[in-house]
Order: C-alpha cells, then structure tokens, then sequence
C-alpha cells in the first residue's frame, strides 16, 4: 500500500529570517522614522509580536511582513491574522499566530473534498495530520492535484511528506 501525510507546518528558522529582514526594511524606511515599534517572532510560542505607535504604521508592518514571507517562499495563509490590535500605552500592538498542524475544521473539510472525489484512497486524521492511502500511487498523485486545486476552501498552507509506494 502505498501512502503519504498531510501536514501544514512553517520552518521557523525561513520564518525568522522573514521577520529580521521584514524587521529590517521598516527600521530604514523614510515613512518609520524615528519609530519606536518592534516586530519579533517568538519561535518557542510560534508567534509574530508587532508594536507600532498607530495602527496605519501597524498595517504597514503586516504588509512587508507578508511580502518577505513570499520572497522567502513561505505561505501567507500560515498567518492567523483574526485577533485585533489592541492599545497598550501609547503603542498599538498586535499579536499574530503562526498556524501549525492541521485543526480539526480543516482537516474536516479535506477529509469530505477527498471522500467526494470517489478516489480509491483512503484517509485517517492522526492528531494534527492526515494519512492518505491507496493502492496505486497515482491514486495518491491525484489526492495532491485535488487539495493544491482547492487551497481557497482550505485556507491554510499544505505540504504533503512521506510519500511511501
């Protein structure tokens, strides 16, 4: 039997060098003069720490961030972004979530796109990733083809490990 797993994870080490390079990019820019606000990324907790004195400086931010995310080749969608900025003194601070592992919403609606695609293959959800088997390992080939199609109605970035024939 052939098989591979379903994760969605983000190497924390390419994530860093997004936010230092992001990091970077604001502390020069002409419009973040004489800014006192931060951008860190908390590997232990895997979160995005943004503190800026308004909130346009603060959307800014969110916006370079998610640009050196793509230079750096790694998935927008692995921020969670739906917590609001709050005020803390005279700064704005926003804490963003970096997703790992595949929630059990998520892994719902991948389960039901690959039960309504009648392959022959099947799937189990294994705490935060899913395993898909089959026969033939072009059965496996066409479940990826499936999920990439239909990273819209997933919402979050997937990478398929593991392959195994």
């Amino acid at each position: 039997m052939a098989s591979f797993d379903i994760v969605s994870k983000v190497d924390p080490q390419t994530m860093d060098n997004a936010v230092n390079v992001a990091r970077k990019e604001i502390m020069n820019r002409y419009d973040f003069r004489d800014t006192k606000g931060t951008l860190e990324f908390d590997k232990k907790n895997n979160m995005v720490h943004i503190s800026m004195e308004n909130d346009m400086r603060l959307q800014h931010t969110e916006d370079v961030l998610i640009g050196k995310m793509v230079k750096q080749e790694l998935d927008a969608t692995a921020l969670d972004f739906s917590k609001d900025s709050y005020q803390s003194g005279a700064m704005v601070k926003k804490d963003i979530k970096v997703k790992a592992g595949i929630d059990k919403e998520t892994s719902k609606i991948i389960m039901k796109l690959i039960k309504d695609s009648k392959m022959k293959v099947s799937a189990a959800i294994m705490d935060e990733t899913i395993r898909v088997t089959a026969k033939k390992i072009d059965d496996l080939q066409g479940v990826i083809g499936l999920l990439r199609s239909n990273t819209q109605e997933i919402g979050m970035p997937l990478q398929f490990v593991n392959m195994k024939s």
